[in-house]
């Protein structure tokens, strides 16, 4: 078979390539054609890294939270927090300090202190907040509000930090300093000093003081 001339009809003509100015990709400015294939693919690309990051990395998977209150609207955010996080696979240790450590304490007994506390959903004026039973009748009440919310007692979020695996960590200068013996908390708690707990968090990418 003789091969086709150019000008037959059976040439193969190469099909019209989309003119454009010098620099340009079909027809788009080379700045235009970037945005276009970073919108596109960006979303993946990061996302590809973030899982790589997290693989190589076992620190962002790491939460560590300082307890340092006792009262019961400050207990809530430590066991909320630790539980949340165990919650989404992170492993979690929180530390109790200072007045936090009553928290662990077998005999949970936890109260609101209405003086001086204006972000209370019913503010108390100092002078009446004072008074004798006050403590007694702010707790009831957000008690009563938490539990009509379906809102978990403290108590309960602590029993489910236990479960989640979350690791209850007593600060030992404390128990030195207020005279708490080991036996007063509840079973499963470790018992580290400042130092030891700050080597563990310097690992962790989600440091939290409450």
């Amino acid at each position: 078979m003789a091969r086709p001339k150019p000008n037959d009809e059976t040439w193969a003509r190469p099909a019209a390539v989309p003119a454009g100015p010098p620099g340009s990709v079909d027809g788009q400015s080379l700045e235009a054609a970037l945005e276009a294939y970073l919108q596109k693919h960006l979303p993946h690309l990061v996302a590809a890294e973030v899982q790589k990051a997290f693989r190589q990395d076992p620190a962002a998977r790491t939460c560590r939270i300082i307890a340092s209150k006792g009262t019961m609207d400050w207990a809530y955010p430590p066991f909320i927090l630790g539980s949340a996080a165990a919650a989404m696979g992170m492993d979690t240790a929180i530390f109790f300090t200072f007045y936090g450590l009553n928290l662990l304490k077998k005999d949970l007994k936890v109260q609101v202190d209405p003086i001086g506390n204006p972000a209370m959903p019913m503010p108390v004026p100092n002078a009446i907040a004072a008074l004798p039973g006050m403590r007694a009748v702010a707790t009831r009440m957000m008690s009563g509000m938490f539990r009509s919310k379906g809102v978990a007692s403290v108590g309960e979020l602590r029993q489910v930090c236990i479960e989640s695996g979350v690791r209850l960590i007593a600060c030992q200068m404390t128990m030195d300093a207020l005279s708490i013996p080991r036996e007063a908390l509840i079973d499963g708690v470790e018992v580290a000093g400042a130092a030891g707990f700050l080597h563990e968090a310097s690992r962790a990418h989600v440091t939290l003081f409450v």
